[in-house]
C-alpha cells in the first residue's frame, strides 16, 4: 500500500465531507467541506491498516480534516463545479414533464439526490420531486432563495 499524494501535494475533495462524529465542535453529520474545495496534504496515515488517510487542512475553511485517497485528485486534474449538492432543496425554475405530462409545475420544490458532472451538455442532477425523480439540467432549477425568478408558463 503506497500512498499516491505526498506531504504538501495540493488536493482536491471529490465528495463532500461530513462529520461521522469524530471532529470536535460540530454534530454529527453537519457539512465540513464542500466538494471541489481545494487543500493540502499535511500528513498521512493508515486506518485498519487497508486503508490510506490523509490529513488535508483546507485553507479556506481553515479546517483539518482526514481523507481517504478515493476522496481525493490532484488539484490540477480538470473540475466541473455545480450550484448544487447532494441534499441540497431546490425550485424548479419551469415545468418539467414526463413522457409528455407536466408533473412538476413551476415553482416545485426538489431535493438533489445526485450529481452528475460528466455530461457535456452540462451538469444535471437527479432530482425528487412529491412523486418522482427527475433528470434536471441545472439551469432549470434555482435555490430557494432565487424562488422569485421562477417562469410562470401558465399565466
Amino acid at each position: 500500500m503506497k500512498p499516491i499524494f505526498d506531504y504538501g501535494d495540493e488536493v482536491r475533495v471529490t465528495r463532500n465531507l461530513r462529520n461521522d462524529g469524530s471532529f470536535p465542535g460540530k454534530d454529527k453529520g453537519d457539512l465540513l467541506i464542500r466538494r471541489g474545495q481545494v487543500g493540502h496534504v499535511r500528513n498521512i496515515g493508515t486506518f485498519l491498516q487497508d486503508q490510506i488517510i490523509y490529513t488535508v487542512h483546507f485553507v479556506d475553511e481553515d479546517l483539518q480534516v482526514g481523507c481517504r485517497e478515493e476522496e481525493l485528485l490532484p488539484a490540477s486534474d480538470p473540475w466541473v463545479p455545480s450550484r448544487f449538492e447532494n441534499r441540497d432543496k431546490v425550485i424548479s425554475k419551469l415545468a418539467l414533464s414526463l413522457r409528455g405530462e407536466v408533473v412538476v409545475e413551476p415553482g416545485g420544490e426538489g431535493e438533489i439526490l445526485k450529481v452528475y458532472r460528466d455530461d457535456p451538455a452540462g451538469v444535471y442532477y437527479h432530482v425528487l420531486f412529491p412523486g418522482h425523480v427527475l433528470a434536471v439540467p441545472e439551469t432549470a432549477l434555482l435555490s430557494p432563495e432565487q424562488e422569485a425568478e421562477v417562469v410562470d408558463y401558465a399565466s
